[in-house]
């Protein structure tokens, strides 16, 4: 049984109520360990040693941090196997792929911001026969909020703290409780990089009690959320009188749509992989798929194969595809979606049934599903499933495709696969989404900016986006004779 604690001042230390949650392994759904169910008052013991380091570290130089950044980046490379194996139990997914993907990013997060900060510049104006110049100062804003997911735990969590204390700030930072190891040991790694006390702070809780202590605190100035729709309408409500930045990462439903002038072989292999990713616990998963009626029967029958040749499995097993969910609750939502749909008309093609693993019989596994839906209106459409769930349905027209995709409160991503130019660059203005991928998915270059609109978020993250959210822009003008 591993306990796990809040870093609070470079230090590992107990909730002040020392009350404790349990944390449970989701390929066997057995408990493993506990965390804080911290409140009010650890928050308050975290702002203050955040506030007190802020100071320091906010006129600490660029190369300074710079420095401390890439080799926070450096350890999390050396420890990836260690790292990797902590994330694919915490979370369910396969060690594969936090192997290849998350743990390769967290650091990469680190790395980029600790180069960017090097060369984030502000900006000059010379009033021409005014005699007086202007310039821009970016400051630090000062103690800032960071709460992340669960699906993908350390990815996005570095994702938010990387820009924050790159640019100045000390944070306060809420993992999800579901996957919290991680981010414990980030605080290891941090205190083995050097990074001054108190800059970093990791308090684990429940959103309702740790995360509702950091969004109400008076002087925590900025919130950068990633998570469901609701509570990130719930966080604004809150926020917004109190007057602090938001940055609000939230739900998608994002179409991926094929046209039957695509490169068919590698649009397959691809919509397999954005369709199931990570059990298709990815805000950016494809998982409304709109093809052109002429190849709807073939792409049809080919994706079904496909699919139904994927592993659901145990996430230590190399030829695993599909892990475990995330939890025996989400699973649950997950079943009752495909009786929503099932209830509505939908046709199942494949999948829809939870999986018993041998040895793992207790686990949360969930097989890899396609449902055919005949309107795009029905449930399993319009609202967030976060699962190994994608549903299809056939379009004659540019025109019926581009209205079922923008058919939709959510605007995160959309995949589009055509090889016409004229179409592509149509498609691409008028997708109601932050983020168009055009025969690929999930190529991203940390230089660009990344979020979402409609009921998918506020702001954007990535890049010189990320630090100009959390600095705040002062303008200075000096006239001189």
């Amino acid at each position: 049984m591993q306990k796990i604690k809040n870093y609070i001042n470079g230090e590992f230390v107990n909730p002040i109520n020392n009350n404790w949650l349990d944390n449970y392994n989701p390929s066997n759904g057995e408990i493993y360990g506990q965390i804080p169910n911290s409140t009010v008052e650890d928050i308050d013991l975290a702002y203050n040693a955040a506030q007190s380091a802020f100071s320091q570290w906010s006129n600490t130089t660029l190369g300074t941090r710079s420095k401390i950044l890439s080799k926070i980046a450096e350890l999390i490379k050396e420890k990836l196997d260690f790292l990797a194996e902590a994330e694919s139990k915490d979370n369910g997914k396969p060690i594969s792929l936090a192997t290849a993907i998350d743990i390769p990013r967290a650091a990469a997060n680190f790395q980029f911001f600790a180069n960017a900060i090097t060369q984030f510049a502000s900006e000059s104006h010379e009033s021409v026969g005014l005699d007086a110049v202007n310039f821009t100062l970016r400051q630090p804003i000062g103690v800032v909020g960071c709460i992340s997911p669960w699906n993908l735990p350390l990815y996005l969590f570095t994702w938010k703290i990387a820009p924050a204390i790159a640019a100045g700030n000390c944070v306060i930072a809420k993992p999800s409780e579901v996957t919290p190891m991680t981010a414990y040991l980030l605080g290891e790694i941090c205190t083995e990089a050097g990074l001054p006390k108190g800059v970093l702070n990791i308090v684990h809780g429940l959103g309702t009690t740790t995360g509702q202590a950091i969004v109400e605190h008076p002087n925590i100035k900025a919130i950068s959320f990633t998570g469901g729709t609701q509570t990130g309408a719930h966080i604004a409500r809150v926020a917004a009188p109190m007057f602090k930045k938001l940055s609000l990462e939230l739900g998608g439903k994002n179409p991926n749509i094929i046209f039957a002038d695509c490169d068919y072989d590698k649009m397959l292999e691809t919509t397999v992989r954005s369709s199931f990713a990570n059990q298709g616990q990815i805000c950016l998963c494809g998982s409304r798929i709109f093809v052109e009626a002429s190849i709807y029967e073939k792409f049809k029958k080919d994706f079904v194969q496909k699919v139904k040749q994927l592993q659901v499995g145990h996430p230590s097993e190399k030829s695993t595809n599909i892990g475990a969910l995330v939890s025996r609750s989400h699973l649950e939502k997950v079943e009752s979606y495909v009786k929503i749909a099932e209830d509505e008309g939908g046709k199942v093609l494949c999948g829809g049934l939870e999986v018993t693993v041998p040895g793992y019989e207790n686990g949360y596994y969930f097989q890899p599903t396609i449902i055919e839906v005949q309107d795009n209106s029905c449930r399993i459409n319009q609202e967030e499933v976060f699962g190994p769930v994608v549903t299809m349905m056939s379009f004659k027209t540019d025109e019926e495709a581009l209205q079922l995709a923008n058919d939709v409160t959510y605007g995160l991503s959309a995949t589009l696969w055509t090889n016409n130019l004229n179409r592509t660059m149509q498609f691409s203005k008028q997708l109601q989404t932050g983020i168009v991928w055009v025969n690929t998915w999930m190529l991203r270059d940390l230089r660009t900016p990344f979020g979402g609109s409609k009921a998918s978020g506020v702001g954007r993250e990535g890049g010189f986006e990320a630090l100009r959210f959390f600095t705040e822009a002062k303008n200075i003008c000096i006239k001189y004779e």
